[in-house]
């Protein structure tokens, strides 16, 4: 493989951690009936997710996913099932031939995206590996609350506008 070498330390085994951590919350997510599992499931990817963006020097953005997204949106999302008396709905009967399907065309994603991958260019970055920002939060936030400012305000009266509607009409079908 022209002089392929694989030298295993921390972070590769960080990376096989959160990886692992991401597939098996997505697999859970998918294959369990009952919701609040379902939640808990896609906290774990989340937090996975939190932990690459640790290994991508990515520090900012990895507060940002399990504050908002492991924390508060899955809180929220468990408030909504506590509000509407969520009842577990009747299971569709399994069929293997859409279910072998399935994971043969994932395995041939995979595939395509593994073989794509390894055949890519990254000599343009310096050295292979891309060089952050000196101080990565401090540029996010000249660009959030200076250059886009006004979407920013924007998002942010949408989604108090999103979540009144979602009390609403909680109180509605409660009624």
């Amino acid at each position: 493989m022209n002089g392929f070498t694989f030298n295993f330390d921390g972070g590769y085994a960080a990376f096989f951690v959160f990886a692992v951590l991401i597939i098996a919350g997505s697999v859970l997510m998918i294959s369990t009936s009952k919701v609040v599992h379902m939640v808990m499931s896609m906290a774990a990817v989340f937090l996975g997710v939190g932990g690459m963006y640790i290994l991508l020097d990515a520090e900012f953005l990895a507060f940002v996913q399990v504050l908002i997204y492991a924390g508060a949106i899955s809180i929220l999302m468990i408030f909504g099932i506590m509000m509407t008396n969520h009842r577990d709905a009747a299971a569709e009967a399994v069929k293997p031939l859409k279910e072998t399907l399935a994971a043969v065309g994932a395995l041939a994603l995979f595939g395509l995206l593994f073989y794509a991958i390894r055949d890519a260019d990254f000599t343009g970055m310096d050295g292979g590996r891309m060089v952050p920002e000196e101080d990565n939060t401090a540029a996010i936030g000249v660009l959030l609350f200076h250059n886009q400012v006004l979407p920013f305000e924007i998002v942010s009266v949408l989604l108090t506008v999103a979540f009144i509607g979602a009390v609403v009409l909680a109180k509605k079908e409660a009624e």
